[in-house]
């Protein structure tokens, strides 16, 4: 609990950029909040610990930030120039993952990515819906699902 409580406290800090007491009590409460809610659901253990993720973490995370950022000006040349460039499809990808944090953060990583959202995830498959041929590829190279392999590995 202290783990989470401490990277929460990171991420917030880190993403607010106001460091006024009331905004600061107000992020203490809703961090409090969190690690309560997550004690209570009984998600708080081994499998969720942020810190066994240590220094892999915020490289999936800066490896991220540039996919979405590459995504983003796929999407955005497309809205500006569409002239036949959307592709909507809905297809299927086999899951490899083992762990459900592990299922999760690739179905959400896929969604943060624009032109791609997780429509479904299930114990061996995702189905996805991509705006962009290119989106569909990206997804079905498998490389954001090997870089999630690799943020778990040490496990």
């Amino acid at each position: 609990m202290l783990s989470l409580a401490f990277v929460l406290a990171l991420l917030w800090l880190s993403i607010s950029g106001v460091y006024k007491p009331a905004i600061l009590l107000l992020g203490v409460g809703s961090i409090a909040l969190v690690v309560w809610l997550s004690r209570r659901m009984d998600v708080v253990g081994v499998e969720h610990n942020p810190a066994l993720f240590s220094w892999r973490l915020p490289v999936y995370w800066l490896w991220l930030i540039g996919q979405i950022v590459k995504a983003n000006l796929e999407v955005a040349a497309v809205v500006l120039f569409p002239a036949g460039r959307i592709h909507p499809t809905i297809f299927t990808a086999p899951v490899r993952l083992k762990s459900s944090v592990g299922k999760v953060t690739y179905g959400n990583s896929i969604t943060l990515t624009p032109g791609t959202v997780t429509l479904q995830l299930d114990r061996n498959q995702i189905k996805v819906h991509a705006l962009l041929k290119s989106s569909a590829e990206g997804v079905e190279s498998d490389a954001m699902q090997r870089k999630v392999v690799w943020l778990e590995r040490h496990r």
